[in-house]
This record gives C-alpha cells, structure tokens and sequence, in this order.
C-alpha cells in the first residue's frame, strides 16, 4: 500500500501563535510503504506550547527513522512496537518534565499519532486530539481524554450539554504535565481507498460528521495537490464558524 497526504494548520482568529505541531513521513521497504502522521496541541504560555509540541513531533520522528526499521523484520510485530511507541513517548513526556522544572512552568501537548505499516495501522493517543477513519461512514478511532468526556461516559451530563460545558478543554493527562502516562495504543486493519484523518480539538469543535464524510468519503484522490485542497476547505470552513482555537489537520488517503 501506498499514500497520497496532506496537511494545513492555521492559527484562528484570536490566538497569536500556533502551538500545534504535524509530522508526516513515508518511507518505502521491500514489503510496501510505511507511514508516521502526527498531531500534538502544545499547551503553556508564551512560547513554551510549541516546545512541548514540538518535542514529541521531533521524538516520533526520530524514532520512524532510526527504531522502526528493525521492527519491521520483529516476529512479533505488534508487540515490540506497542513497546517502542509507548517507551518513545514517556521519553519525550519526560524531557518537558525536566524543562518545566528547569524553567519554573507548566507546560504539554496532547499527541495523537497514525503508524501504518502495510495493511496495519497502530495509533497512540493522550489528550483530546483526534483521529478518524473514513471509509463509507466516519469512525472516530479515539476517545477524548478530558473530563467533559469522562462526565459524558458516566451519564452526568449529556453529549448536547458537553458541547457548552465551561469544562470542555479541561484534560485528564496530556504529554509533560506528570510523571505517571497513560498511553493508549490502538491497533487495526486498513484497505485501500480508506481516508484517515488526524486533528487537534480546534478543528473538530466546529464541523460534523456528515461535512467529512461529503468531503473526504472513499474517493478517488489523484494526487497530494486534490487532498490539499481538500484540507484547506475544510480549515477554512471552520475558521469562518469563528474557531478561536489553533486549527490543524493531516489527512492520509490510503490507496
């Protein structure tokens, strides 16, 4: 299998900088294509968001080149890189650990990351960033860790309240906020003609189910410059409902 990928992100109409931070990498092996796409949401003041962001974009990446080639040949494929992800990012949770401590700040990222090696998919998840699978409907793959969601999930409130609820983006773990991490790994199987999608909570907010699906439903994309168009509609769409939140998106169309 192979991809065609996109991605946009745009600073919305209140916030001054974008602390959201994207990775998207491909490489080729003997048995197909690989692929690592990324979204982190940084959180903290002045620039120390974007640090958080970038610091587990930076150790994903550097992982996709250096870790995971020799686990492609693992005979227990599923397990060591459950391992590897889970070790890489308690890594990175703990170098914003130590420049929190070290600058006197509080500062984090959510992340939400695809792995796809040929039909398989693995996904590693903390915060309330998003990834979707749209095929001829849209699956939400991940589930929010924020307490408006755990509320939802015991009947407290409802999913209409949620929306408005003042307690909205308040996280229950992120990456950088505390030594004990949950991190979630999800795995699956894939098709050609599957169109994933990853997104931080700034995008999500202000578009339904029904738009992505009228969008980005399995459809015969050609090529990147199709896909981008795509994104960029699809961000600007939500920037003109009045999204004050960083906006950013990567789309993945497996083909």
């Amino acid at each position: 299998m192979a991809f065609i990928h996109a991605y946009h992100t745009d600073v919305g109409i209140k916030k001054k900088t974008n602390q959201d931070a994207l990775l998207v990498k491909t490489a080729k092996t003997p048995n197909g294509y690989v692929g690592m796409f990324v979204v982190c949401d940084g959180m903290g003041g002045l620039s120390h968001g974007e640090l958080a962001s970038a610091t587990v974009v930076r150790g994903l990446s550097d992982w996709f080149e250096k870790e995971l080639p020799d686990l492609l040949h693992s005979s227990q494929q599923d397990e060591d890189i459950h391992e590897a992800l889970e070790a890489c990012i308690t890594e990175q949770n703990e170098k914003i650990l130590e420049y929190g401590d070290e600058t006197n700040t509080q500062v984090g990222t959510t992340v939400t990351a695809l792995l796809i090696i040929h039909s398989r998919y693995y996904i590693v998840h903390i915060g309330d960033s998003r990834a979707y699978q749209i095929q001829e409907q849209v699956t939400r793959l991940t589930n929010d860790q924020t307490l408006v969601a755990r509320e939802v999930e015991r009947g407290n409130i409802t999913p209409e309240q949620a929306l408005k609820d003042p307690r909205r983006n308040v996280l229950l773990q992120c990456v950088g906020a505390t030594k004990e991490l949950e991190v979630v790994i999800l795995t699956g199987e894939t098709e050609p003609g599957t169109v994933f999608l990853l997104c931080t909570d700034g995008f999500y907010h202000k578009i339904s189910d029904a738009e992505l699906l009228e969008e980005l439903r399995p459809n015969p994309f050609l090529n990147e410059k199709q896909l981008k168009y795509k994104a960029i509609k699809l961000v600007d769409a939500v920037k003109e409902r009045k999204e004050v939140d960083n906006i950013s998106i990567v789309l993945a169309h497996v083909v």
